[in-house]
């Protein structure tokens, strides 16, 4: 005890005056192939390999070291997950006791990419299309946050937080214009857009000048790659914060640096800039129902600023554009946030029933004020129509207020539906009651978090789903009206669990997709104005909140389907981690990439956890090889391919790509080789190996 207490007292003086921050970054990544995606919806969007790895990155604030601090995580992924963050929670007390962190003072953001694992939620209803539960996507997932908190625990240094703001504009456009066009005119004359197009930017700096990281938040869409992608990416704003990591490494030397593109309030926002076009005709869709001229949304598909619709391309523009915005803003900051005299830490946390929540809407002493309550969850048959992002199923369109057969039917053999359901959600017509559907577990949360850290004059919201443009902005216009004027008022978006969507009333009317999807019914958006202005105040008046009832946790009730992985299997007379297919002698510019193929195992034999699969290696004038490229980088693609054989009848390989002319790293001559690391298993277990080809040269 003693000489625990002697390290406390020996490092304390170091941390102990003014802000503390901490930050660190580790890999998510887990299953990349037989693993289905999470987003889309897609049951035969499965993985078959690796574009960008997914990270947690993890960002401490603590008013000084005796104080409690609060801890914000932005993960590349669809969505945060109750069950994960609870579950994060038990970790990190086991770890540092009960005093540090709990459920008050952890918030967990996603980026919404639609490229990553899914499977590592706790109601029905988010995993029926990866047909079920993964454990190795939640384990991973939760082991490598846990190891993002430790690093910036680890890490925390006085510091100050730089702030700016900026527009960016061509990187987002509203993909329901026809909804939005339904608020009131004077609302939306406050505004010069359909869609948020500010940067919120802060960077983190330690006192001792040292740049630590860097955080914004801007609303778009994950959606640059399509449904159609069996990489696993974390797509535009995963790309943006590989981008401006290498930035502060090859300008600063600063390999330490940790920058997070967070989501904020992107609902209704996408990044296919093109907009929505019928891919038969070229015509624009119906805009209330996202409709061609056969009266079905499959050909209704907005594509990205990429030539030809080309994915790959459309990510790495949007990415660009945040990256060069937020590089923009970062050279900027001056305004400093947080006073070490007088500024403080605060949080505010409360868990809220969402099917009952009761509201009063303000109505200005014109009249009695009008009232209303939120209702058990329930999707409206608009969700099955998909978004122009990611069209759904033939039988839906958007915008519809009526029910039709043969899923009237349907509906009523999975649960009767209440008459007091069916007023509460109108004009949604009901085609999954959810809230009445509890076997063989619950299919959608009851109990949602509410929460709102506030860092100096930095607040914070974490939405727990995703608002519409014109959600955010009410829900940011009524906290502003309780903090101080100077404050800093910043949306935090699909927040540590996910509700689905929130539109607000007028919008909800005409029941488009993200309206079908507010499943709390058309009231939702004013409880969680009425539920974030309670947290607002009590932040103020310094007031005490009770918890609220707790959500459940049901862990040991997960259940799924994963296909067993079988023996890796090889050609006779082939070794595991041979070349099969070879790279050329000579590469010129012309040729722009090179494909290679290695004979390997199943990658989820091994993860490789913050460490790679590939790495594409440069010879040095001294012999030495230099690891230029890994698979976390834009440049390189990882794909595990079957291949069909006499015998055994086929085996598989990894096919490896590399463009070594990119936008982001130009032609560089040299000497070149590829070297492939994987796991094979057999009857006597795993075992590790490795290939590598034949040095190539490369003239630029």
């Amino acid at each position: 005890m003693f000489g625990l207490l002697a390290l406390i007292f020996i490092f304390l003086p170091h941390i102990s005056n003014g802000l503390l921050i901490g930050v660190g970054k580790f890999d998510i990544t887990g299953p990349i192939v037989r693993v289905d995606f999470m987003g889309y919806g897609d049951p035969f969007q499965t993985g078959n390999g690796l574009h960008l790895r997914l990270y947690s990155r993890a960002f401490i604030f603590q008013a000084d070291a005796s104080s409690k601090p609060v801890l914000f995580i932005s993960l590349d992924a669809g969505m945060a997950s109750q069950l994960m963050k609870t579950q994060l929670v038990r970790l990190l007390q086991e770890e540092y006791g009960k005093d540090v962190f709990d459920h008050k003072n952890v918030m967990i953001s996603a980026t919404h990419t639609h490229s990553g694992p899914g499977g590592y939620f706790q109601y029905l209803l988010y995993d029926i299309t990866t047909f079920g539960f993964s454990n190795d996507t939640f384990v991973t997932m939760t082991a490598g946050i846990l190891e993002s908190v430790k690093q910036a625990y680890k890490s925390r240094t006085p510091g100050q937080i730089l702030y700016a703001s900026g527009t960016l504009k061509g990187a987002s456009i509203n993909r329901s214009p026809f909804s939005y066009l339904q608020n009131p005119v004077n609302e939306r004359k406050l505004y010069s857009s359909n869609v948020d197009e500010t940067m919120h930017l802060i960077k983190l700096v330690g006192s001792d000048g040292r740049e630590l990281g860097m955080i914004n938040w801007f609303p778009v869409h994950a959606t640059s790659m399509n449904r159609t992608n069996r990489l696993v990416s974390s797509d535009n704003k995963g790309l943006a914060s590989v981008l401006f990591e290498q930035w502060k490494k090859d300008t600063d030397g600063n390999d330490k640096f940790v920058a997070a593109f967070a989501q904020a309030n992107e609902g209704d926002v996408s990044p296919n800039t093109r907009g929505a076009n019928c891919v038969d005709t070229g015509e624009q869709c119906d805009l209330l129902s996202s409709t061609c001229s056969d009266g079905k949304v499959q050909n209704c598909i907005a594509y990205g600023p990429g030539m030809h619709g080309d994915m790959f391309e459309s990510t790495r523009i949007i990415g660009q554009l945040q990256f060069e915005k937020a590089r923009e803003l970062y050279t900027e900051a001056r305004l400093e946030l947080f006073d070490d005299t007088k500024d403080a830490v605060e949080f505010r946390h409360q868990f809220v029933n969402m099917t009952s929540y009761k509201v009063t809407y303000d109505t200005n002493g014109n009249k009695s004020p009008k009232t209303g309550k939120t209702c058990l969850p329930a999707l409206g048959y608009s969700f099955g129509a998909g978004t122009t992002d990611g069209p759904g199923v033939s039988d839906f369109t958007q915008g519809m207020l009526k029910g039709k057969e043969p899923w009237l039917f349907i509906t009523t053999l999975l649960t009767k539906i209440t008459e007091e359901m069916i007023e509460c959600h109108a004009p949604k017509p009901i085609l999954l009651p959810t809230g009445l559907m509890n076997y063989p577990i619950p299919w959608h949360p009851s109990i949602v978090e509410t929460q709102i850290f506030k860092i100096g004059s930095l607040v914070i919201i974490g939405l727990p789903g995703e608002f519409t443009t014109m959600s955010g902005r009410r829900i940011a216009r009524a906290v502003s009206t309780i903090f101080p004027e100077n404050s800093v008022i910043v949306l935090a978006g699909l927040t540590n669990l996910y509700t689905h969507y929130v539109t607000t009333l007028e919008e909800y009317q005409v029941q488009r997709y993200e309206g079908a999807s507010t499943i709390y019914g058309p009231h939702t958006l004013q409880a969680y104005i009425q539920q974030f202005r309670i947290l607002a105040n009590s932040i103020m008046e310094k007031g005490h909140l009770v918890g609220g009832p707790e959500p459940p946790f049901l862990l040991n009730r997960m259940f799924g389907i994963t296909l067993p992985g079988f023996f890796d299997i090889r050609p006779p007379f082939h070794s595991f981690g041979e070349v099969w297919k070879a790279p050329k002698n000579v590469y010129r510019k012309v040729d722009k990439k090179v494909t290679v193929e290695f004979i390997t195992g199943d990658p989820r034999n091994n993860f490789r956890t913050n460490a790679t699969h590939l790495t594409i290696e440069k010879k040095e004038e001294s012999g030495d090889w230099v690891v230029v490229h890994t698979d976390a980088d834009w440049e390189t693609k990882f794909t595990w391919t079957r291949r069909v054989h006499l015998f055994p009848p086929w085996f598989y390989v990894a096919e490896i790509e590399w463009t070594f002319d990119s936008p982001f790293r130009e032609c560089q001559p040299g000497t070149y080789r590829i070297r492939h690391f994987g796991t094979s298993r057999g009857i006597h277990g795993k075992h590790d190996f490795e290939g590598e080809t034949e040095a190539f040269t490369v003239l630029c």
